[in-house]
């Protein structure tokens, strides 16, 4: 039982809307679907970008930017010229305002009030026309906000998110502790107290760490500040200050609506509200074989904190990865997911957790959590590229030991850290990750390599690179610089150590460096991925049958051909039998095939299951194959059903290529008569002798003369005269003459042992049954398919619009009516068989049980001609027209990263620093650091780069005086 996937051939390089929606973190459609069709007016706004530049509202806070705004409905975005310091991304439904400001000549300025009371200033620096449009534009857009109803729901959803008490008067500290959980005063056994915002276990099991170490408190004040000053969840402005708040690290108590907000999960839940209650009610009382193997990996996801040894952790981490795998079937269950999921919910709520996932696995992780990892496989080959270029001498030496570097850094990658380091700073890589995006996973990969580098040129096998990097991390919270005299450099820790290296040597590695990288290795891993699939199906087959492995495979590559061309419906686990015991486990889900690919399938192997035809119409010669349609497919299709499931399954097609291809004479006459016998009486009925009659002529329908046609004429001559002579005799009373009983059409007629001699009757018949069937299932080497091309700048992504399948029938259909036109237009089918080469009849035989000839016919390949003033026959070469692929052997194996996978997640380092801390200790850390919150940032202004507002002196000037402007009235 094997299930084959095509999703990796499905891939199509993201569009420039696609790569737009992506940086910005928005939804590519409204998910919400509009319950009034009249008010469907927001999917038909057109997008628009202009240039602006953006000024904020409390003068003195924040610098000007030039760069983009971007309407994308439902959304608002604006990315500066350096797309990464300053960036928002606003649902139009927290705009309350837009007025255009009275400004200087030539300035057409807008100014946007949000929810939050924030004034935004922008200033469109396009031409007066164009702003026009936009301007419209974004008032049709507003207006559709308005109809559906969002701007009402953004009071309710924003009670959700902790940043609103955290900048309210009121605040939210008096049942904090230090660390952010709560404090509960209610007695032994009761439930916690219920608060409005999200949050997760961290509120009642305590957040990972000590914070007093963390400076929490120090933390929280500055982004009390920031989000005061630039917004928070849904009007979040990311000024520069913003990643370097990220890269000093997240509070705990707001690190989880942080991450939403950076990753733009928050717009899902925002935009569907009560989804996640909705699955959960749906998928309960359901099994499936994911929910088994998330309930094998429960107890194993970070065992050692305090919420996953209770009930109330566990029951959490069940729910929401039972119904992301019930949302997702095609993704269900991937290992090393509970991990995430399971830090996660340290920090968010089950629902913000589930809408985090759905991020993670569809967006910014894409293909890590799949059945085939192909993005976990494709990213690993990209990060050894990395190595081999940023760090020669490591790469080198890993080659001559023969150390594989995917062993250690698959997990880092997979777990995003968490599972290798300790979760304090895991937690810190997670917050830059979800700031910065999946660049940041190879910064720090090639940071650890590059630190370690003199240690790492000494180990001579994977064993030794694991417990280096192990010794590493476990050191992450020692001094960078124990021994120096400055109590400064002797404060720095190996983790800030690491950070500054990822972010300032490595900072060349971007986003556009990792996309390109995707596109250069993705077909190689592609390949790889099929391979390894076909070599498992073959090896998970129950039997081989006649077949060698080789042999098997072949039908494999023809099987995946034609799941490519004609997808199967997607496979699922059958339903649940009303005899099952509960303790009976569900049955897998395997690949089967419908008729539609099983038609495709049997056009690959079966020279008679095709149309091959040669067309030469004077500007070219091409060889067109069609898929040929018949009933005996269709019977042939429902006798390989053996299980009677109305589909067919790899096993299903082996073992019924195995019953006709290696058979001899008899088997093969008895094969074909089995065949036909509907009832499997072991008699053909006289309407089943005309099907099978029928039969001979679809198979011989483009043989050469009329050998074959006279065959099947001389085989109902003689069906039906030795059937009708072993029927009882009857005497008429009236006559008196003596003849055959009359029977029904559906009665049972000739038997196997008749048919046998009918068939050997025929010097033609015995030769097809003889050679020629078997002889027309040709299990041969597959080309290589084609994957979809990468994109190749302007001119490539042109070529590959224009020639496109469709294109190429239309020229196609063009060149033969010119053809035609000219008079040089030919169609010449192709035989099935092709044993008769001559318009001539063999003799035929005198008895019934005479032996077989052996004549020696020639085996080119000829054909029909249909068309004017060609020839009757013509021989043609086939090997001259079809060019045979060849296919070469992948030299990447995923197989190491598999297994690292398994050996890595199944146990984790627990690390003593992850301990959540008592406030109660005493600790003489803000002697070192002091007790100036701005002190707290000093770790990363080591690596923070300069940043460009790409104004002039005079557009700053400009932009200033737009703060204090008027609305035109």
């Amino acid at each position: 039982m094997s299930t084959i996937s095509t999703q990796l051939r499905n891939f199509k390089e993201p569009t420039k809307d696609q790569l737009t929606h992506v940086f910005f973190s928005i939804p590519e459609a409204p998910p919400v679907p509009l319950k009034d069709t009249e008010k469907q007016n927001s999917g038909d706004i057109e997008k628009m970008e202009i240039n602006a530049i953006l000024s904020f509202g409390a003068q003195e806070v924040e610098d000007s930017y030039a760069g983009k705004l971007h309407l994308l409905p439902p959304y608002l975005a604006f990315s500066s010229l350096d797309r990464k310091s300053v960036r928002f991304t606003l649902p139009l439904s927290t705009v309350r305002r837009v007025e255009r400001l009275n400004a200087r000549a030539g300035v057409y300025a807008l100014s946007l009030s949000t929810w939050h009371g924030m004034k935004i200033i922008v200033q469109l620096t396009s031409l007066r026309p164009t702003a026009d449009l936009f301007c419209s534009l974004l008032r049709e857009a507003l207006k559709a906000e308005l109809q559906r109803g969002q701007m009402k729901a953004v009071k309710g959803f924003v009670k959700t998110c902790y940043s609103e008490g955290l900048v309210s008067p009121a605040g939210v500290s008096d049942n904090e502790r230090e660390d952010g959980s709560l404090i509960s005063d209610t007695k032994e056994g009761s439930s916690p107290p219920e608060t409005e915002f999200h949050g997760g276990l961290g509120l009642q099991f305590k957040f990972p760490g000590d914070p007093k170490k963390l400076r929490e408190a120090s933390k929280i004040k500055l982004w009390t500040t920031y989000l005061k000053n630039h917004g928070r969840n849904l009007t979040l402005l990311r000024y520069p200050q913003c990643t370097r708040l990220v890269q000093v690290g997240l509070p705990n108590r707001l690190r989880g609506e942080m991450w939403e907000t950076l990753s733009g999960s928050i717009y899902l839940r925002y935009s569907n509200p009560g989804l996640y209650d909705q699955l959960l009610l749906d998928i309960e009382g359901t099994n499936s074989t994911s929910f088994e193997d998330i309930e094998k990996d429960l107890h194993r996801s970070l065992p050692e904190y305090a919420g996953y040894q209770a009930d109330e952790g566990i029951s959490s981490l069940r729910r929401v990865l039972q119904a992301y795998s019930h949302r997702n079937p095609e993704v269900g269950y991937c290992q090393a997911m509970n991990i995430l999921a399971a830090a996660i919910l340290i920090y968010m709520s089950e629902e913000q957790t589930f809408w985090l996932l759905e991020v993670l696995c569809d967006r910014l992780l894409p293909g890590y959590y799949s059945p085939t990892m192909h993005g976990t496989l494709l990213d690993q080959r990209v990060f050894e590229s990395l190595v081999t270029r940023c760090l020669p001498m490591i790469s080198d030496h890993f080659q001559v030991v023969d150390v594989q570097l995917s062993v250690a850094s698959l997990p880092w990658f997979l777990s995003l850290y968490i599972n290798s380091m300790p979760m304090v700073f895991a937690f810190r890589i997670a917050d830059c990750f979800f700031c910065m995006g999946p660049k940041v996973l190879f910064q720090v990969g090639l940071a650890i390599l590059k630190i370690n580098g003199e240690k790492l040129l000494q180990i001579q096998d994977d064993g030794g690179f694991l417990n280096l990097m192990r010794e590493y991390f476990a050191s992450l919270g020692d001094s960078a610089h124990p021994e120096s005299a400055d109590p400064r450099a002797r404060a720095i820790t190996r983790f800030q150590e690491l950070l500054l290296v990822s972010f300032r040597e490595f900072a060349v590695i971007s986003d556009e460096t990792i996309l390109s990288e995707r596109r250069k290795y993705r077909n190689e891993i592609v390949n790889s991925i099929e391979s390894f699939s076909k070599r498992s199906a073959v090896r998970n087959l129950k039997t081989l049958g006649r077949f060698t492995k080789e042999q098997a495979g072949f039908i494999y590559d023809a099987l995946y051909k034609a799941m490519c061309e004609a997808p199967p419906p997607p496979a699922v686990a059958p339903p649940p039998s009303l005899l099952a015991t509960s303790d009976a486990s569900p049955e897998r889900a395997e690949t089967r095939i419908g008729i539609p690919t099983f038609q495709v399938f049997l056009s690959e192997i079966l020279t008679w299951a095709r149309n091959e035809k040669i067309v030469i119409n004077g500007f070219q010669q091409r060889i067109d194959r069609e898929v040929a349609e018949h009933e005996l497919i269709d019977r042939l299709f429902y006798f390989w059903d053996t299980s009677c499931k109305g589909s067919l399954s790899f096993q299903d097609l082996v073992s019924g290529l195995d019953g006709v291809m290696l058979n001899d004479l008899m088997e093969n006459i008895e094969w074909f008569f089995n065949l036909h016998d509907k009832n499997k009486d072991g008699y053909l009925t006289k309407d089943e002798v005309l099907t099978l009659s029928e039969s001979f002529l679809f198979i011989f329908r483009y043989e050469i003369g009329d050998a074959y046609l006279g065959a099947v004429s001389k085989f109902m001559t003689n069906a039906f005269e030795y059937g009708d002579s072993l029927l009882p005799q009857h005497t008429n009373s009236e006559t008196g003459a003596t003849g055959p009983r009359e029977i029904g059409h559906n009665q049972p007629y000739l038997n196997l042992a008749t048919f046998r001699m009918v068939v050997l009757a025929d010097e033609v018949l015995e030769s097809f049954f003889e050679t020629d069937l078997s002889a027309s299932f040709r299990l041969e080497p597959m080309p290589d398919l084609e994957l979809p091309p990468a994109s190749s700048g302007f001119l490539g992504d042109l070529w590959s619009n224009i020639a496109t399948q469709d294109n190429r029938k239309i020229f196609h259909r063009l060149s033969d009516e010119l053809g035609k036109t000219i008079g040089k237009h030919q169609v010449i089918y192709r035989p099935t068989i092709g044993r008769f080469t001559k318009l001539e009849e063999p003799t035929a035989r005198e008895s019934l049980i005479s032996p077989s000839a052996k004549t020696t016919f020639s085996g080119s390949s000829l054909g029909t001609v249909a068309g004017s003033g060609s020839s009757p026959t013509l021989a043609l070469d086939a090997s001259s027209i079809l060019d045979n692929g060849t296919s070469s052997a992948s030299v990447f194996s995923p197989m190491p990263h598999l297994k690292a996978v398994n050996a890595a997640f199944m146990e984790r380092t627990p690390f003593a620093i992850d301990d959540a801390g008592d406030d109660d200790d005493d600790s003489d850390l803000d002697m070192v650091h002091g007790e100036d919150d701005d002190q707290v940032l000093d770790e990363v202004d080591a690596f923070l780069e300069a940043h460009d507002s790409g104004l002039t002196e005079a557009d700053k000037e400009v932009a200033k005086d737009l703060l204090n402007a008027e609305p035109v009235k």
